[in-house]
């Protein structure tokens, strides 16, 4: 059994990663090398290959078993011969540039022919070589025909259904072409769930929170094979996006572009050269500045990724910033301080010499247009293109356009202001605005007119003085400090309605209790043989209570679920003798075996019913051909036809007569009304039942029989309901677990009491929703202002799948099996509703990713579709109690 079971996982996988590659050959017409399908689809197959191997076949000294069975198939058949000689040129390279690298880091550059392979893909070169060169489904169906030579009786490729079931899968892929080129479309690529979660890990690997400069989301450009953080390449493909998006290309347009320009990142340190650059897309201008130590994409240090001059890159969205507060020396090439709309100063970029600060503001004044300008303006001046604007005369004695020659030469300090029509804070009076509208002059302040701040004000003043000067500037940070103030007040006031919001509208959601992980004992151990044994030996030694709590923490040991999981679900009641629970196993059966007689009487009916239908309509057929044929022939048929109907209602006579034994009581009407519904029910259900996790192993033709028993028993007593797709989800794992089908019907009828509300018939879906909305918006606003902004998918119909089936498709079996029990155990131990917050845990694990590639509606479906399966359920159940919690103490604290 347990070799049939590996079999059938391995098998498993493989279909698995068949279908992403064919998906992604399909929508998007072809499938790049590097993309992490082919390299997750490489790893499978050469686990099925090498499952039960030979030790002699693959080699006693051999470490590669899969090059050592590949040389040895090659002997006997070309295809694989001429596979072992390409992939013997790749090993020879890979070994090559891996000895000329830790030989001399600078020899990298003298191979730029050279593959770029990550670790995955030079530790399945042989399988992925064969892969692309379309010969792996040969080699594999050449091992499958001669699978005793290579292969212990119990491996996959002995097995006669599941060995040539395996190298039929890859003949699919190994009929597409692959691709290294980087065309339009591959620019555009999305990548996959999986993808995004590893580059996430890499990003998150070397930024600090505590960064005022933390490292931006890398853009998404191209797909690139992904690896954990042990084994990924130098460079990594995070960091050579990064590299890559500082340069022209497809997604956004370089204005400005200059390296050595200077920034102190902190105090403590001496200002270190980076390249400046100016980058505008559609939406969006952004400024970068990023160290030269991180400028080379080809360098081959293994701590590329770890440098400390990660922490340091700046990416600024222009949106963000209000003022430019530009500074020139005489002796350099100037300074520009950015300032940011809550008054926030970034560290100062220093120009060197040559105009360059002239050069970037004239560049960024030209990327603000037409939607945005510089206040003051820059000068065009005939000659020599955009200049500073002029500075007026500061002394009373001359007229106030007059320039010196020697005012020129001196350093002078400018202020911009970035404009943006219809972008005024919704902070600021409207007298304010009106002041500040007119206040700046193509005037910058001198920074050498010190002389002026000494002279008498006694009288206001003079009207060109620097008093009247800095006037404006007086007003602008008043300005400020009410911009400052009034989102200070707004955020609170905020606050304290999603608290309100919280108290008024949430309570319902959780028990106002908080049970303690840790009183009386620890819970997290959840419900163990040894506790549960004490319990049956002595109904007092446990509290109801505290074995819920047990559950609800720590989960149930998986040796006691078929007896624990009747108590959770209503089955038997906690305080239960044994002669009790026999009592009810006993009426449960019976009522069972009734309802068994009952509806495989009318489903005998039924099929008679269609034996008829299908005869007459035969036997038409049949008149029809013999009337075009021999006209004479139609009156013979009519008899014919007679005598099949006959004996057909004379086959069929007890079955109805059970029938009317049921509905003795009713109409002939009802009757028929009665076997339409159920005819119309039995047909559902044998379609879904026959589509119900076919893949797991406990699923065989006997037990897959005993699912239909009980799912039509269910709907003989719920006719009015009927069947809705997504019951026999529901049902399966209780069968797996319980495997008795009287029990898994009574469970399963518990099970329904709750669940029922959630399919289209009940109204609980809405509810759902609307509770969902309500915990993301207090809980973790800025998700919700995401959702709300990319197509506003805040109805959250992401989550239906989740909600319905109790996060069954989401999950792989054993991960089900803990989730349900906790969720069961969450009723009496936290909340009623904590399918909610296992939902909101499920957003919240992956809400920087969410947030780094700005996902819209079709974006975050198709990522957890991706992600069916593969999710970290202890972190999650972990999450979702710490979410309960936390609103419980928002409730308590009032």
């Amino acid at each position: 059994m347990a070799e049939a079971e590996t079999r059938q996982r391995l098998l498993r996988t493989v279909k698995k990663e068949v279908k992403q590659i064919m998906e992604e050959a399909v929508t998007r017409k072809f499938v790049h090398e590097d993309s992490s399908h082919i390299v997750s689809f490489c790893a499978a197959v050469e686990a099925c290959v090498l499952h039960g191997l030979k030790r002699r076949a693959a080699g006693f000294l051999r470490s590669n078993k899969i090059a050592a069975l590949f040389m040895k198939v090659g002997k006997s058949f070309s295809p694989a011969e001429e596979l072992c000689r390409k992939a013997q040129e790749l090993e020879q390279i890979v070994e090559s540039k891996r000895n000329q690298s830790l030989a001399n880091q600078d020899s990298l550059r003298r191979l730029p022919k050279l593959p770029s392979l990550s670790q995955q893909v030079v530790r399945n070169l042989w399988i992925r070589t064969a892969l692309i060169e379309k010969v792996l489904d040969k080699i594999v169906l050449h091992l499958v025909e001669n699978s005793s030579k290579y292969y212990e009786k119990e491996a996959v490729l002995m097995d006669p259904v599941d060995g040539p079931i395996l190298a039929s899968l890859l003949v699919g892929p190994c009929a597409l072409e692959y691709t290294k080129m980087k065309t339009a479309d591959h620019f555009w690529t999305d990548p996959s769930a999986d993808e995004l979660v590893q580059r996430h890990r890499i990003h998150s690997g070397h930024s600090r929170q505590d960064s005022p400069t933390k490292r931006p989301a890398l853009c998404i450009q191209k797909r690139h094979s992904s690896s954990s953080m042990d084994e990924r390449p130098s460079p990594s493909p995070s960091a050579r996006d990064y590299v890559e998006s500082l340069h022209q290309n497809n997604r956004a347009t370089l204005l400005f572009g200059k390296n050595n320009v200077l920034v102190q990142p902190r105090d403590d340190m001496e200002a270190i050269p980076g390249y400046l650059s100016l980058h505008q897309t559609a939406d969006i201008m952004t400024l970068k500045w990023t160290p030269n130590q991180l400028m080379n994409g080809s360098v081959g240090d293994l701590d590329y990724e770890h440098s400390v001059y990660w922490d340091y890159a700046m990416t600024i969205r222009l949106e963000e910033i209000v003022y430019l507060h530009c500074h020139q020396q005489v002796d350099s090439g100037g300074t520009v301080v950015l300032v940011s709309q809550d008054g926030i100063q970034r560290p100062p970029l220093r120009f060197p010499r040559g105009g360059h600060l002239l050069q970037f503001l004239s560049c960024l004044e030209n990327g603000l247009l037409p939607h945005g300008q510089l206040d003051p303006p820059l000068w065009s001046q005939r000659g020599k293109g955009k200049v500073f604007p002029k500075l007026r005369n500061r002394c009373t004695q001359g007229s106030s356009d007059s320039v010196s020659d020697k005012e020129e030469d001196e350093a002078t300090d400018y202020v911009f202001r970035i404009l943006f029509p219809n972008s005024q804070s919704e902070f600021v009076p409207p007298e304010l605005m009106d002041q500040g509208a007119t206040m700046w002059q193509p005037t910058p302040r001198k920074s050498s007119c010190s002389s002026c701040s000494q002279g008498s004000f006694s009288d206001g003043g003079p009207p060109n003085g620097c008093n009247h000067e800095r006037a404006p500037l007086k007003l602008l940070c008043d300005q400020m400090k009410y911009q400052i103030i009034s989102r200070a007040f707004y955020g609170w006031l905020a606050y304290c309605r999603h608290l309100s919001t919280v108290r008024t509208h949430l309570s319902a959601l959780v028990n106002h209790a908080i049970v303690a992980p840790d009183v009386p004992c620890d819970a997290f151990g959840g419900l163990t043989a040894e506790v549960w044994r004490r319990f049956l030996q002595d109904g007092t030694a446990y509290k109801e209570q505290e074995l819920l709590r047990l559950v609800y923490y720590g989960g149930v040991d998986p040796s006691l679920r078929k007896e624990v999981w009747p108590f959770l679900l209503g089955h038997y009641q906690f305080g239960m003798s044994e002669a009790d629970r026999k009592e009810v196993d006993e009426q449960v059966r019976a009522c069972y075996e009734q309802t068994m007689s009952e509806w495989l009487g009318c489903e005998a009916i039924v099929r008679q019913r269609e034996k008829e239908q299908h005869a007459v309509a035969l036997a038409k057929c049949l008149s029809l051909s013999a009337s075009v044929d021999n006209p004479g022939t139609v009156h013979r048929t009519t008899p014919h036809d007679s005598s099949i109907s006959n004996e057909s209602s004379q086959s069929c006579g007890s079955d109805r007569q059970s029938l009317a034994r049921l509905q003795s009581d009713s109409s002939s009407s009802t009757q028929q009304e009665l076997l339409d519904m159920y005819t119309l029910n039995l047909h559902r259900i044998e379609k879904d039942v026959q589509r119900c996790d076919r893949n797991y192993w406990y699923f065989t033709p006997a037990n897959l029989e005993k699912l239909r028993n009980i799912m039509c028993s269910y709907i003989w007593q719920h006719l009015e309901i009927g069947y809705v797709q997504g019951m026999c989800d529901l049902l399966a794992p209780l069968l797996v677990i319980l495997d008795d089908e009287a029990m898994a019907f009574s469970c399963f009828t518990e099970l329904m009491k709750r669940m029922n509300q959630n399919f289209p018939h009940g109204g609980a879906m809405d509810t759902h929703f609307a509770n969902m909305r309500s915990l993301i918006q207090i809980l973790d606003s800025e998700i919700f202002e995401l959702m709300h902004q990319n197509g506003d998918y805040t109805h959250f119909y992401f989550c239906y799948r989740w909600f319905l089936l109790d996060f069954k498709r989401e999950l792989v079996y054993d991960d089900v099996f803990a989730v349900w029990e906790t969720i069961w155990a969450a009723k009496y131990a936290s909340s009623g509703h904590f399918v909610l917050f296992i939902a909101l845990a499920l957003v919240e694990v992956y809400r920087d990713i969410i947030l780094e590639n700005n996902m819209d509606f079709t974006d975050i479906i198709k990522f957890f579709n991706e992600m069916a399966e593969r999710h970290n359920i202890k972190q999650i159940l972990t999450l979702a109690r710490d979410l309960v919690c936390k609103v419980q103490t928002l409730i308590e604290n009032k």
